[in-house]
């Protein structure tokens, strides 16, 4: 596969990928099908048309596969744990009953999407969307149980503004370190772009599909019924799932302050702190701490608490397995060059550089599925334009923050992410395009234009 060169040119691969694409549509929405075999099957025509060495065509496979169901299972599979002790616990209706109560029922989704927000800070999307899921679904249940897409699209819109825009998440670091930008100026353009980024792509659109598409509150953890006698106390439930937020942050910290020269980043206990703040093992941690305090404190035996744990893992097989499929599909696209072909031809239009930025990202993204091969193609394309313009560091922050932009449009059928919020709030393939495919795009287009004025204004100056 080293060795392999692609003789199709951009036109071809494109048809290719857009006919692979329309089949699984079909397959899922017309012929009813699973999403997994559909997927699995999509991929491996793909892969033979595109011209991708029969011999190399399985391990093509089976990397795009692993290489997202690795971190994706263990994050879902330990979200969900942590997700189905708090639901059982009565801890998650203990905490919506909190949220309403202090913010009432009509400010109840656009108090968690604030939360989701602050989580979201340092919390990468799925990790941050699985933690908050049970205080979604508790809140809905509170509420009439009808409004899915209104609290479940307002907190997932929340986690991906923050995860698109704000270091220290990969998408601006990396575009920030192909420019040679300034970090702090990254953060502080970004907060400015997120914020009503988020009001207006994520609350305002939740609030405008869920009237037009009101789905019921999803069952992921099987705590719809579960009401018991001695819950625990809203404050408890707030630290159990704060321990992966201050984790994550405090890695978060500690690797700025290695890269700051501040700390030895060889020292034993700079690298323990940096892998307890990882995701997956912040969340073991958190499952850990959630089975006493809200299981064996409480007078559960570990019988009970192994079943419980044991159950969650069940409804998120699909998720996973699904997830991995769409990951497939899109490491399919990437291996066939696709994404190689379509950023050369782009890169030889004249256009300025901020908007040629946001195009070559938009249309990789598009292609292939993945935000951050978007993004660092994107970057690498147009950074001897960047360095030969003479930004000031400002515009150089937008210019940043417009690859972003540009990696995060309409995320669709080749993009994992689009399986995992799709199956983890119960939408079929249908919906999900309707309702976060175009929040996606929305909050692309939405949040380029913010950066667009803050880039004219500072050109002003």
């Amino acid at each position: 596969m080293e060795e392999w060169n692609q003789t199709l040119g951009a036109v071809p691969l494109l048809l290719i990928a857009a006919g692979a694409i329309a089949l699984i549509l079909v397959l899922i929405i017309g012929a009813k099908l699973h999403a997994f075999l559909v997927l699995v099957l999509v991929s491996l025509l793909t892969a033979l048309a595109t011209g991708i060495p029969i011999d190399a065509v399985p391990k093509v496979l089976l990397d795009s596969f692993s290489g997202t169901v690795g971190p994706v299972a263990l994050l879902v599979g330990l979200g969900a744990m942590l997700g189905a002790l708090v639901e059982t616990s009565g801890g998650a209706r203990v905490l919506a009953e909190k949220m309403v109560s202090i913010f009432g029922e009509k400010r109840a989704a656009l108090a968690l999407g604030v939360a989701s927000l602050i989580m979201g800070f340092p919390m990468f999307f799925d990790a941050g969307l699985i933690v908050m899921l049970p205080i979604i679904f508790a809140v809905g249940r509170r509420i009439g149980g009808k409004h899915m897409l209104l609290y479940g699209i307002t907190a997932a819109g929340a986690f991906s503004v923050m995860h698109v825009f704000l270091p220290p998440h990969p998408g601006p670091i990396t575009a920030n370190e192909t420019f040679g930008g300034n970090l702090g100026l990254v953060l502080l353009v970004g907060m400015v772009v997120a914020i009503p980024t988020w009001y207006l792509t994520g609350y305002l659109w939740a609030r405008f599909v869920d009237r037009r598409i009101p789905l019921p509150i999803a069952d992921l953890f099987g705590g719809e019924d579960v009401q018991p006698t001695n819950p625990p106390k809203a404050g408890t439930v707030i630290g159990v799932l704060a321990i992966p937020l201050v984790l994550i942050l405090l890695n978060t910290g500690v690797s700025s302050l290695v890269s700051a020269g501040v700390f030895d980043g060889d020292a034993f206990w700079t690298q323990a702190l940096r892998l307890i703040g990882t995701s997956q093992i912040a969340l073991l941690l958190s499952v850990l701490v959630a089975l006493f305090v809200l299981g064996t404190r409480r007078g559960e035996s570990g019988t009970a608490l192994e079943k419980i744990v044991d159950r969650s893992l069940g409804p998120i097989c699909s998720v996973v397995l699904i997830t991995g499929a769409g990951g497939m599909f899109g490491g399919v696209l990437r291996a066939s060059g696709i994404g190689g072909a379509l950023s050369d031809s782009l890169a030889s239009i004249g256009i300025p550089v901020i908007f040629a930025a946001y195009l070559i990202a938009v249309v990789l993204r598009v292609a292939q599925g993945s935000a951050t091969v978007a993004l660092v193609t994107a970057a690498g394309l147009v950074a001897p334009a960047v360095a030969a313009a003479g930004f000031s560091p400002l515009q150089l922050a937008c210019v940043v923050l417009a690859t972003a932009a540009g990696s995060v449009f309409a995320g669709h059928v080749n993009d994992s992410g689009f399986w995992l919020v799709g199956r983890l709030m119960g939408m079929d393939v249908k919906t999900t395009l309707k309702t976060w495919t175009v929040q996606q795009a929305l909050e692309s287009v939405v949040g380029f234009a913010f950066v667009l004025v803050i880039f004219g204004l500072v050109s002003l100056v």
